[in-house]
């Protein structure tokens, strides 16, 4: 059968032992073949865009991927068949290399993420302290830690993170992480802070040092999602570049565009930006909304753009070795 012909996988009733909240969602009034991108569905909806967003009729939307309700939930017996699909999907250019489903056939955990204005302003609160190991962690990389944790049943690491917003102030960063740290050290085994130096030039290296707990390598985020060798690599060539993620390019305008006060003095920008040449969106997965954003981020600081695909480079490497 044809891909574009291959028909979608409705979902079914929950088997026994399935949790109370697996439940169908109520139909759209329309077919939402009509209205929605292709997506791969048994229990709450799995879409082949590899983002999972909810809308008021409770399907999965690949054109929302802000929303804040992920649900990586496959029904058992039709897991594999979800898997074989999707690898169909990717083959034909429909669907990213990186497919938030186990394959297995067996069900995946659910997961909430909250809007990123809210990792922005408060970041994410620990929920639960089922695992040995607690990740403390920048809000802006709650999303990517999330879906690692899910797509590889890392049950064993907790997460909790800090304002995604100290991105704009460092010096706060070594303070919060550490009375993070004093506040949870007695609960886990281990904990492991998922911060780079992210401008607090050096310090934030040195509590980790003195609170005995161990931080993922590299000067900032663009830095291990690129791969660090690979970044350094790449510095001196790269000089005038001005660097992008998944969250950044979503919340562009909270943490480029208003705080350096171009809402309201457009003119500033040549000053700020006059010497870069162009903006590299490190992509952490296939989605082509936030390719189109990332691009018009660059043309509104009138800078060449450059799309790279980077997934989730040493982040993963760092936290499958915990």
């Amino acid at each position: 059968m044809p891909i574009a012909a291959t028909p979608l996988l409705r979902w079914r009733p929950p088997r026994n032992g399935w949790p109370a909240s697996t439940t169908a969602p109520n139909p759209p009034e329309n077919d939402f073949r009509d209205t929605h991108r292709p997506c791969l569905s048994a229990g709450p909806f799995l879409c082949a865009q590899g983002y999972l967003s909810a809308n008021q009729k409770g399907f999965f939307d690949a054109e929302n991927p802000s929303c804040s309700s992920l649900a990586l939930r496959a029904d058992r017996c039709g897991g594999n068949r979800l898997a074989a699909l999707a690898g169909r999907l990717r083959s034909a250019g429909r669907c990213p290399a990186r497919f938030p489903f186990c394959g297995t056939g067996d069900p995946v955990s659910d997961v909430s993420i909250p809007a990123d204005s809210t990792l922005t302003e408060d970041g994410l609160p620990l929920d639960g302290t089922s695992g040995r190991v607690l990740l403390i962690a920048c809000g802006a990389l709650a999303r990517e830690i999330l879906d690692l944790k899910a797509r590889n049943r890392w049950d064993h690491l907790d997460l909790t993170c800090l304002p995604a917003k100290y991105h704009l102030f460092p010096d706060r960063i070594t303070a919060e992480v550490r009375t993070a740290v004093e506040k949870h050290r007695a609960t886990y085994d281990k904990i492991f802070v998922v911060y780079a130096d992210c401008g607090t030039g050096g310090l934030l290296e040195a509590a980790c040092n003195e609170l005995g707990v161990e931080m993922i390598a590299g000067p900032h985020c663009y830095s291990f999602f690129e791969g660090n060798d690979a970044f350094a690599e790449k510095a001196e060539d790269e000089f005038t570049a001005f660097y992008l993620t998944d969250f950044l390019v979503r919340q562009f305008d909270a943490f480029v565009w208003k705080p350096m006060g171009l809402d309201r003095h457009p003119q500033l920008r040549n000053m700020y930006f006059g010497n870069y040449e162009k903006l590299i969106y490190q992509a952490q997965t296939d989605d082509a909304a936030l390719t189109a954003k990332a691009r018009a981020c660059a043309e509104r600081l009138g800078l060449n753009f450059e799309r790279r695909y980077t997934g989730y480079g040493d982040l993963e490497k760092s936290l499958k070795a915990l």
